[in-house]
């Protein structure tokens, strides 16, 4: 298809969520939909309908959340699967079926068990099959990269013919240098019939490290998709880091010779919260969205950057959504200087839900001298614009340490009652977890643990992030406070309350 404009496919909840640990709940899936229109995002992937009754729910809510990006749902080339799909986005104002099936040899040989006559038989029948149902389709040919390029064409054909408006190459296992992907892309759109019809897609994996690389280079090849996710979570190394791929684009839009419709003002706060949601955490060195991105510390560089600002730096800050506040936050700042500080870091909230982060910053003001953007990033990350139950919320406790053990005494505050209980431990953070469990009756597993500083100085707030497992479900929990305890046990209670809200089907 002859045009400058490049698709963006975010599959942040389909194949993000396959990272280990990754898994959301319906809320979190929600919010992120919600951050991903923001983007002005041009396809969301929801999800897997077929694979659960959970993610056939999750497709449905998004697909009727989501008014402007289109919503797609992943399909084998089964009917059963497209019927699941049909079925979830059925309330989508712009639906898209996402059908795939290997290519190449490996996966004929030893996973489907096909010849290549038989795949491309599927091809025909399957497709006929959904266009009863759909008019905008993709199709992907797992594991392209390794699949001989004449069939690769063939079956590019059958399902162009077949009524296919979106033909996606995957690099499914991030084997691919970027000069192949070239070649790949440009013999496939040169020679198979119909090409100059369909939107080619790219979706590259890193396991070599080469994903964003791959992904544009297929756009320099003609590719006008590019799949990916935001901080580049997916399976194994991850998928293409959607972040990387649009900046590149905007910045070189001159070389790439094409451009996206992206807002790019929210690709930070899109980052921070799936980065919230996951537990992941965002590198320093990251590309774009790194705490050290924009950061220079060679009096060489800092001179340069004071002098003409483009001397090292190729984006500006507030082209992702990285604005400097002008107001300085205190224990005295009143709601409409909260209310003008979040509008300059690219917040816009209802009058109620305002009132609860403002609840939330007053609190925290009380402890500290001067909140931070920081600070304020972390409190809205921990609040969620889509509240999942809280089961139990910590009402108090107090923690005693001594030589080879602690104790701790924790009193949490379930449907208007509190509930006390007082454990030993090897450690007060031990004690502590200990008490949580034995107050809601569930023997949580934790799987990870980690505190660090979100701002600078003595009084920093601490962010303590928390997995628990229980009978197989992974859940991560946030907390903040000045008191790292404090925020470990919050964060504690936040993973808990989400597997107790799913066990009793509130989630």
């Amino acid at each position: 298809m002859n045009t400058d404009f490049v698709k963006i496919f975010d599959t942040t909840l389909r194949d993000g969520e396959q990272s280990p640990g990754c898994s959301m709940t319906l809320h979190e899936k929600l919010d992120i939909a919600e951050a991903l229109e923001r983007l002005r995002i041009d396809v969301i992937e929801a999800g897997f309908p077929a694979a659960s009754p959970g993610d056939f729910r999750a497709v449905s809510e998004i697909a009727a959340l989501v008014k402007t990006s289109v919503v797609a749902g992943l399909s084998r080339l089964v009917k059963n699967d497209i019927d699941a799909t049909y079925g979830a986005l059925k309330n989508a104002v712009s639906p898209r079926l996402h059908l795939f099936i290997a290519t190449s040899p490996v996966h004929l040989k030893y996973k489907l068990r096909m010849t290549e006559e038989q795949v491309l038989t599927a091809i025909r029948e399957n497709l006929a099959y959904a266009r009863t149902m759909f008019s905008d389709i993709e199709f992907s040919f797992e594991d392209a990269t390794r699949t001989p390029l004449p069939f690769l064409t063939l079956a590019t054909e059958t399902a162009i013919a077949g009524g296919a408006s979106t033909i996606n190459l995957p690099d499914t296992v991030g084997y691919c240098m970027p000069q192949e992907i070239t070649e790949m892309f440009s013999h496939v759109i040169a020679n198979a019939k119909g090409a100059d019809k369909v939107t080619f897609s790219a979706h590259v994996h890193d396991d070599l490290g080469m994903a964003v690389a791959n992904s544009l280079a297929a756009v320099k090849a003609g590719a006008r998709q590019v799949e990916g996710t935001i901080n580049g979570i997916g399976e194994r190394a991850g998928n293409a880091a959607l972040e990387e791929v649009i900046m590149a684009i905007r910045t070189r839009k001159e070389f790439f010779g094409a451009y996206t419709g992206i807002n790019t003002k929210e690709l930070y706060n899109a980052s921070k919260l799936v980065s919230a949601i996951t537990g992941i955490r965002i590198p320093p060195n990251k590309a774009i969205i790194g705490a050290n991105a924009f950061v220079h510390a060679s009096g060489i560089h800092q001179h340069g950057i004071l002098a003409e600002r483009s001397t090292y730096e190729i984006m500006n800050p507030e082209d992702i959504g990285l604005a400097q506040t002008k107001l300085q936050l205190g224990k005295h700042s009143g709601k409409h200087a909260f209310r003008e500080v979040l509008e300059e870091m690219g917040y816009s909230f209802e009058d109620a839900q305002l009132a609860v982060y403002f609840q939330n910053f007053k609190e925290l003001a009380d402890k500290k001298k001067t909140v931070s953007r920081k600070d304020i990033e972390a409190l809205l990350l921990q609040a969620g614009r889509r509240r999942s139950e809280r089961v139990y919320a910590l009402e108090g406790f107090d923690i005693n340490s001594y030589k080879g053990g602690a104790s701790a005494d924790i009193t949490l505050m379930s449907e208007g009652k509190t509930i006390s209980e007082k454990m030993s431990g090897d450690g007060p953070v031990d004690a502590a977890f200990l008490a949580v469990n034995s107050i809601t009756g569930y023997d949580f597993a934790l799987v990870d643990y980690a505190v660090h500083a979100v701002s600078e100085g003595k009084d920093a707030l601490g962010e303590a992030v928390v997995k628990l497992s229980l009978n197989g479900n992974t859940r991560t929990g946030k907390g903040h406070s000045t008191d790292v305890l404090e925020a470990s046990i919050k964060a504690y209670i936040n993973a808990a309350n989400k597997i107790i809200s799913e066990q009793k089907g509130n989630s």
